[in-house]
């Protein structure tokens, strides 16, 4: 192995292993404001993921879905609570060791199952490249139904959500 593709996956794996760390650092910060943005640049770690196993497409989509939309109304709803950052809001709770055995126990469960699943390859697939222009015509053509579906059932959501605020509000 030549010293060009030792460095690329030496930086592959540092990718890796700095999405891991800030996904850590998402779950274990106290302050609610920087886990927040540990979200935002583990998912920026993952789209830069996305890029390097060439998947453009999904490497844009995060960055736009994730990042500019879900990450920035989650930063609006904590600089919006109130009282947020008091000494009285308890950043601990008692089921820290129970979702540690479960995540656990959800790790080896997985790696047994990844381990011991026959993973048949197609070799007539593992060339192929599918274009953004290709995914368009697969969701405005074959897949227009359960796309539009969706779409309409996140706008449900959405309202769905705007009325409970508003009721609770209101009280």
């Amino acid at each position: 192995m030549d010293i060009l593709n030792f460095g690329i996956k030496v930086g592959i794996y540092a990718l890796m292993a700095g999405t891991l760390v800030l996904a850590v650092g998402v779950v274990t910060l106290r302050n609610l404001f920087h886990s927040a943005l540990c979200l935002a640049a583990t998912l920026i770690g993952t789209a830069a993921l996305y890029l390097v196993f060439h998947a453009e497409f999904l490497a844009a989509v995060q960055i736009l879905l994730y990042v500019g939309a879900v990450v920035t109304v989650i930063i609006f709803a904590i600089m919006l609570t109130e009282h947020i950052a008091e000494r009285s809001v308890a950043q601990r709770n008692r089921q820290s060791l129970p979702a540690l055995l479960g995540i656990l126990v959800l790790i080896a469960v997985t790696g047994r199952i990844l381990l011991k699943t026959p993973w048949a390859v197609n070799p007539a697939t593992v060339g192929a490249r599918v274009t953004v222009a290709d995914l368009g015509a697969a969701l405005m053509g074959t897949y227009v139904f359960p796309f539009e579906l969706v779409s309409v059932i996140l706008i449900a959501a959405l309202i769905g959500a705007v009325i409970v605020a508003k009721k609770e509000k209101s009280s």
